[in-house]
């Protein structure tokens, strides 16, 4: 279990919780100024968490969709997979992005993101003259599936 501090940075903000003993994601809740949002159809709002972390360093935090409402209802982080780097402090946002057809409400204090926290590797980039050889080479999108 690692430690991870967070901050309220809004009074009423809610603790990540993991839903689970099993599960990877911590859930994340709205933090609104007002009851509750409307999103409209291909709509994307920032939705504040109100909390801000200190994500340990050699890992980065991930904001991924809940199955929940992004399945049910369409809505899910507009980038797919948020990055959030170790050393940023400042409040979590979550872009919610609207794919369903109708307009979707988020209540203050609903769960709508989740956040995992994956070790990364930085690489030293360097460039050569040429790449190794491979059986797939430069085939791409789909090429694998023949």
């Amino acid at each position: 279990m690692q430690k991870v501090a967070f901050v309220k940075v809004r009074e009423w903000a809610k603790e990540p919780t993991y839903g689970s003993a099993g599960a990877a994601g911590a859930d994340l809740c709205a933090c609104l100024n007002t009851n509750r949002i409307e999103i409209a159809p291909g709509e994307t709002v920032m939705v504040p968490t109100g909390i801000a972390v200190a994500i340990p360093e050699g890992l980065v935090g991930l904001i991924a969709a809940r199955s929940g409402i992004s399945v049910k209802r369409g809505l899910a982080p507009a980038n797919k997979i948020g990055v959030i780097d170790c050393d940023y402090r400042g409040e979590l946002l979550v872009a919610l992005y609207n794919q369903s057809g109708k307009v979707q409400t988020v209540e203050n204090g609903e769960r709508i993101a989740q956040l995992l926290l994956m070790p990364y590797i930085t690489a030293d980039f360097a460039e050569t003259e040429q790449l190794d050889e491979t059986v797939r080479g430069i085939c791409g999108f789909g090429s694998t599936g023949k």
